[in-house]
C-alpha cells in the first residue's frame, strides 16, 4: 500500500450531510533518494532516527546520549555550544543559554504567552522589526526558528556521524495543534540547518506509527503526548497498515517547563519564608533553583520523597544561605494539580470530535518525558476509563515514527499509510441529504446527486466556505438509498484538493481541483473557530432540527411503504387515519424554519406510535393468516398419508379413516 490514494470511509455522514473529518493528507511522493533522518525537535530535548532496513534505529549523539538538550548557549568569544554542554554552563552564563525556545518559534511578541513566558526565562526575549518574538545573546538577535535550525543541525550531525556521509532529508515533527505560522517556522529552522525537510508531521501521529508499525490488530487508540512545552492529544485509527488522524487537539503552551515553573515558584517563596531572602533578582541562584527543581521533578516519578540541597545558594549581610529540604510526591502533585488538570478538558474534546465514547479506544499510548509521573498516569487512566499502556520509549517514539515515515518516502516502507488532519475541517455537503450516515440518493428515481465542497467548523454547511461544487450524473434509477456514492479526497503535499464522487454500481466518476487552504488568510481562519465557538448553541440547535426533519421524514416514507405492504391486512379506516396524522407530520415539516425541534420530535412520535399499532395488528393477521394455511397443508397431508395407508391395510384402515 503506497500514498497514492485516500478514500474516506462512506459512512461519515452527519445529519446535515456533511462529511466530518474528510481532511485526510495524501502524502504522494517521487521515491527520495540518500537518506532520511526522522527529527523530534522537541521543547527541552531532541531525538533523531534513521531506518535500517525495516527497523528505525534511535541515534546517540557525540556525548553517546539518544536525546540531546534543545538547548543552545553563546560564550563571550561568540562560540556557540548545543546540547548538554550548553544545558551544563546554563548556571555561570544564564543570560546567554537559550533554552525552550520551541515555545516561541512562530509566535509574535506581544502574544500572552510570550509575555508571560518572559518572567520566567533569564534570557531576553525582545520585539523583532516585524513583531515576532526574536531572543537576545551576547549583544546579538536570534530568531527562534536560528536556534532551533542550531538543534537540528546537532540532530544532522549525529546522523551523518553514523551513517558516515552527508545527510540532507529529513522529516520533523511538530505539536499537533501548532498552527500555519509555527509550522512554517519549524521548516524554516530546518532549511536554516541544511535540510531538505521534506514533511512535517504531527507528533502523535508519528508516536501512533512507532507503535503500529509492527501490529497486525485493528485498533482505535489515544495518544497522550505530555512534553517539555507542548501537550497534544489525538485519536487515531489503525487499519491494517492505515493510520487515521480521527481528531486531534491540545495545549501549546502547556509541559514541563510549567511544571518546572510552578515548582521553582514554590521553593522560592519557601526560601524567602525560610530565610527572608527574595532570589528572583540573582540570576545565578535562580538558574541552579531551576536545574535542582527539574532534576527534583524527575526523582519524584520513581520515589516518594527527595531533598533538595543547593549549598551557598545565596549570601547576605550575616554570611551564607542554603537550601535543604524536603519534597514529597504528594506536595509536589498538589502543586502542579492544577496543570494536570488543563489536559483534561482536551482530551474529553478530542473524543467528542472523533464521535466515539472513551469505552471505544482499546488502547492509551503514552508520549513525552512527563508521562513518567504517576499522577499524570493515574490522570489519563480517569479520562479514558482504562490505564496507559508504556509500550513505546516516551523519549523516542516521536524520533521513531518520524523515521517511519521517512522511510515511506524514501521508498524503503511501502506497507503504511498515514492520514493526518488539517487546522480546519473540509467537508462535503450532498444536496438535500436525507439520510445521517449514508451517502446515497435523496428520492426514489434520481438520477444525480449534487456535491459540495466546503471548509470550515461550523455544524451547519450554510457558514462555512464553499471551496467548489460538481455534479455527478448518469446514476441509474432505483429506490432512494440504494446508489452507493463513493467519495474520495486527495490532498497533496502542496495543499491541492482532488475530491471525486464515483457510482459504484456504474463506476462513472466526476471530480474537481479545488486550490486548498491557501486561499484563506490567518485572520479568516481565526475568525471561523471564534465564530465556531461563538454560535455554538446556534448551530447544535440547527443541527437538532435537521436530525429532527430527517428522521420525520425518514419514518414518513417507512410509514407509507409498510400501508403498501400490508394493504391487504389494514383496515380502511385505520389508514385514512394514519394518512391524516402523516399530513399533519407534512405540514409542521412545511414550516420546518418556525418550528422547535421538539415539536417536529413530538408529531413524528405520534405517527410512529400510531403505524407500530396498526402494523402490528396487520402482523397479527398475517401470522393468523399462515397459520391457517400451515393447518391447511397439515389437514392435506393427514388425508394423504390416510389414503396410503387404505391402500396398504384395506378395509380396515378405510374404515378407521371414515
Amino acid at each position: 500500500m503506497g500514498f497514492e490514494h485516500v478514500v474516506e470511509d462512506p459512512h461519515k455522514w452527519n445529519a446535515c450531510g456533511i462529511l466530518k473529518n474528510p481532511n485526510s493528507r495524501r502524502y504522494a511522493t517521487d521515491k527520495v533518494k540518500g537518506h532520511v533522518i526522522g527529527i523530534d525537535l522537541g521543547t527541552t530535548n531532541s531525538c533523531v532516527a534513521i531506518m535500517e532496513g525495516k527497523q528505525a534505529k534511535v541515534l546517540e549523539n557525540a556525548e553517546g546520549a539518544r536525546t540531546t538538550p534543545s538547548v543552545v548557549a553563546f560564550s563571550k568569544d561568540g562560540e556557540r555550544i548545543t546540547g548538554m554542554p550548553a544545558k551544563r554552563q546554563a548556571v555561570t552564563n544564564a543570560e546567554n543559554t537559550l533554552s525552550a525556545t520551541k515555545r516561541l518559534i512562530g509566535r509574535r511578541f506581544d502574544d500572552p504567552e510570550v509575555q508571560k513566558d518572559m518572567k520566567n526565562v533569564a534570557f531576553k526575549i525582545v520585539k523583532a522589526t516585524n513583531g515576532d518574538a526574536w531572543l537576545e545573546a551576547q549583544g546579538k538577535l536570534y530568531s527562534p526558528s536560528q536556534i532551533g535550525a542550531f538543534v537540528l543541525t546537532k540532530m544532522r550531525e549525529t546522523a551523518e556521524n553514523y551513517v558516515g556521509q552527508p545527510v540532507k532529508n529529513a522529516v520533523v515533527t511538530v505539536p499537533a495543534y501548532f498552527n500555519d505560522s509555527q509550522r512554517q517556522a519549524t521548516k524554516d529552522a530546518g532549511q536554516i540547518s541544511g535540510l531538505n525537510v521534506l514533511r512535517v508531521i504531527n507528533e502523535p501521529t508519528a508516536a501512533a506509527l512507532a507503535y503500529g508499525m509492527d501490529k497486525s490488530e485493528d485498533k482505535l487508540i489515544a495518544v497522550y503526548d505530555l512534553g517539555g512545552g507542548t501537550f497534544d492529544v489525538s485519536i487515531l485509527e489503525i487499519q491494517k497498515g492505515v493510520f487515521e488522524v480521527r481528531s486531534t487537539n491540545g495545549d501549546t503552551f502547556l509541559g514541563g517547563e510549567d511544571f518546572d515553573n510552578a515548582l521553582v515558584n514554590f521553593l522560592v517563596k519557601e526560601f524567602k519564608r525560610d530565610q527572608g531572602i527574595d532570589i528572583t533578582k540573582d540570576t545565578m541562584a535562580l538558574q541552579r533553583l531551576r536545574e535542582a527543581a527539574e532534576k527534583a521533578k524527575i526523582e519524584l516519578s520513581s520515589s516518594l520523597q527527595t531533598e533538595i540541597n543547593l549549598p551557598y545558594l545565596t549570601m547576605d549581610a550575616s554570611g551564607p544561605k542554603h537550601m535543604n529540604m524536603k519534597l514529597s510526591r504528594s506536595q509536589f502533585e498538589s502543586i502542579v494539580n492544577d496543570l494536570i488538570k488543563r489536559t483534561v478538558g482536551p482530551c474529553q474534546k478530542a473524543i467528542q470530535d472523533a464521535d466515539i465514547k472513551k469505552s471505544d479506544i482499546q488502547e492509551v499510548i503514552l508520549v513525552g518525558g512527563m508521562t513518567r509521573m504517576p499522577k499524570v498516569q493515574t490522570t489519563v487512566q480517569e479520562v479514558f476509563g482504562k490505564g496507559p499502556s508504556k509500550s513505546v520509549n516516551p523519549d523516542e517514539a516521536v524520533a521513531i515514527g518520524a523515521a517511519i515515515q521517512g522511510g515511506v518516502l524514501a521508498g524503503d516502507v511501502t506497507d503504511v499509510l498515514l492520514l493526518d488532519v488539517t487546522p480546519l475541517s473540509l467537508e462535503i455537503q450532498l444536496y438535500q441529504p436525507k439520510k445521517s450516515q449514508i451517502f446515497s440518493t435523496a428520492a426514489d428515481g434520481q438520477t444525480q446527486v449534487e456535491i459540495k465542497v466546503l471548509q470550515g467548523e461550523r455544524e451547519m454547511a450554510l457558514d462555512n466556505k464553499l471551496l467548489g461544487q460538481f455534479q455527478l450524473i448518469g446514476i441509474p434509477p432505483a429506490p432512494r438509498g440504494v446508489p452507493q456514492v463513493e467519495v474520495t479526497f486527495d490532498i497533496d503535499a502542496n495543499g491541492i484538493v482532488n475530491v471525486s464522487a464515483r457510482d459504484k454500481g456504474t463506476g462513472k466518476e466526476q471530480q474537481i481541483v479545488i486550490q486548498s487552504s491557501g486561499g484563506l488568510s490567518k485572520d479568516e481562519i481565526e475568525n471561523m473557530v471564534k465564530n465556531a465557538e461563538k454560535y455554538a448553541a446556534e448551530d447544535a440547535r440547527r443541527k437538532e432540527i435537521v436530525e429532527a426533519v430527517n428522521s420525520a421524514e425518514s419514518i414518513v416514507h417507512d410509514t407509507e411503504s409498510k400501508m403498501t405492504e400490508f394493504k391487504d391486512q389494514l383496515p380502511q379506516e385505520e389508514c385514512d387515519k394514519l394518512r391524516e396524522e402523516i399530513a399533519k407530520v407534512r405540514e409542521v415539516l412545511g414550516n420546518k424554519e418556525n418550528e422547535s425541534p421538539e415539536n417536529i420530535k413530538t408529531a413524528t412520535s405520534e405517527l410512529q406510535q400510531s403505524s407500530l399499532k396498526l402494523f402490528e395488528m396487520a402482523y397479527k393477521k398475517v401470522r393468523i393468516l399462515w397459520t391457517y394455511k400451515v393447518l391447511n397443508i397439515v389437514e392435506d397431508l393427514l388425508i394423504f398419508f390416510a389414503f396410503i395407508l387404505e391402500v396398504v391395510y384395506g378395509v380396515r384402515m378405510y374404515k378407521l379413516y371414515v
